[in-house]
């Protein structure tokens, strides 16, 4: 328990956000002693000049006297005068929806007195907001995560028409209903692919426990909300026959697949080694060399990640020397006194194929950092609606979180295809096929 006490976010799996008070920071930076902001010699990051066709207004200001001798000068320019400068203003129009009221007419007839009624046609009836109204909606949850609240608040705000909780959700099942064949085109991608990353977290379902997995690759992202966090909730995730490099950390998980298929993120190896330098006694020395150990890995992988070494190069560092060193440690580890850090030690040498996968494989990373950062909006979007209050809830969820990150993984527009995914599944048409990546 006293052990317990003194976990934080740089020597276990808690997250930053619920670190205790006396805990230290999670990144240390000393002061360089320079001022904050751009330094001398960094290169510069310009407006960008938006292209002709997204200017609405030109307004050219043009010299009518020469400042040097005042003799009038030409309207139009020469072949000598050069280019322009330019500067752009610009600004939101005042947001507002275009609202169309259909109106049903009656008339009397004046020979018999009968009323005849023009009904408005039933296709009509059955949408009450347009596809790109109800789009930025899902843009703003998936996105930016805005709770169902923040969704309300923002229809009647900003696009001046009111929206009740029952429409927002309402909205939102037929979002979930138009995505579905992306998130199946998105597992279909990622299930079979060379190398991902995966990870799990939390959530909630109506109070009830459940947890959202995501599988990464380079260009899509898989999300899945399930019931278990064990080996069922992995293949729900990646299928039942798991496929691929898998990068992941420790979790229990994870052992169905082979260990020579595995790369365990060496981030999380760093705080395990953490927790045995706090935890002292003959843990800490032990856990200091690890750490030494693991900081020139990385030091190593910057420089294969830069391109100023290539992969081969690390491969040899690590077959050479660094290898059989961390093994040595771990095996020290394993014959200490101090039971936590000995079981730690043990497990990780049991996964020690495991550790060294992303030296032989192109695509590997040694952290799994792309499946936490893929998480991270999700886990943002947890802490401000609490999860979901239904099955459908938790669809939608999964739905949105794949397209969007996949497209923003792709570098491309989120709200273009939510709106043509919308109009294709109020049209009964196909469901647009995911753009490639830029």
């Amino acid at each position: 328990m006293k052990q317990r006490l003194g976990l934080n976010a740089s020597n276990s799996s808690l997250a930053p956000s619920a670190n205790p008070p006396a805990a230290p920071p999670p990144v240390v930076k000393k002061p360089t002693g320079r001022k904050s902001g751009g330094q001398p010699g960094h290169p510069g990051h310009q407006r960008l000049r938006l292209p002709a066709a997204r200017v609405q207004h030109v307004i050219a200001l043009v010299p009518s006297h020469c400042e040097a001798c005042h003799a009038p000068l030409p309207q139009q320019p020469s072949p000598a005068d050069p280019e322009p400068v330019w500067h752009q203003f610009a600004e939101l129009p005042k947001v507002s929806a275009v609202v169309t009221e259909f109106q049903g007419h009656a008339r009397t007839c004046p020979g018999c007195g009968h009323v005849t009624r023009e009904s408005i046609p039933a296709a009509i009836r059955a949408q009450a907001f347009g596809p790109r109204r109800a789009a930025v909606l899902s843009y703003l949850s998936g996105t930016h995560y805005a709770s169902q609240r923040g969704l309300e608040d923002a229809a009647a705000v900003v696009f001046g028409v009111p929206l009740s909780l029952g429409s927002v959700t309402a909205l939102q099942e037929q979002m979930s209903q138009a995505l579905a064949p992306a998130h199946q085109e998105i597992a279909a991608e990622v299930r079979p692919a060379p190398v991902k990353n995966v990870d799990e977290t939390g959530w909630k379902q109506a109070g009830e426990k459940r947890w959202l997995w995501a599988a990464v690759t380079t260009t899509a992202a898989l999300f899945v909300i399930h019931l278990r966090r064990g080996v069922v909730g992995l293949k729900a995730l990646l299928g039942e026959a798991v496929q691929g490099l898998i990068g992941s950390d420790r979790w229990s998980a994870y052992q169905a697949i082979p260990v020579e298929r595995r790369q365990v993120c060496w981030a999380h190896l760093r705080r395990d080694f953490q927790a045995m330098i706090d935890r002292g006694g003959a843990a800490k020395a032990i856990g200091e060399d690890l750490l030494f150990h693991a900081d020139m890995l990385f030091s190593m992988w910057y420089q294969v990640r830069d391109g100023t070494r290539r992969r081969r190069w690390l491969r040899r560092q690590i077959e050479g020397w660094l290898r059989a060193e961390v093994q040595r440690l771990l095996e020290r580890g394993v014959a200490c006194d101090c039971v936590k850090t000995a079981g730690v030690c043990a497990e990780i040498l049991k996964l020690e194929p495991a550790l060294w996968t992303f030296a032989r494989h192109e695509g590997v990373e040694p952290t799994n950092n792309a499946a936490e950062r893929a998480l991270r909006p999700a886990v943002l979007k947890r802490k401000r609606s609490f999860g979901c209050q239904s099955a459908a809830g938790c669809r939608f969820v999964e739905r949105l979180l794949s397209v969007t990150q996949t497209l923003r993984l792709r570098q491309r527009c989120v709200l273009d295809y939510l709106v043509e995914a919308l109009v294709a599944h109020r049209h009964d048409l196909p469901a647009p096929k995911l753009p490639v990546a830029l």
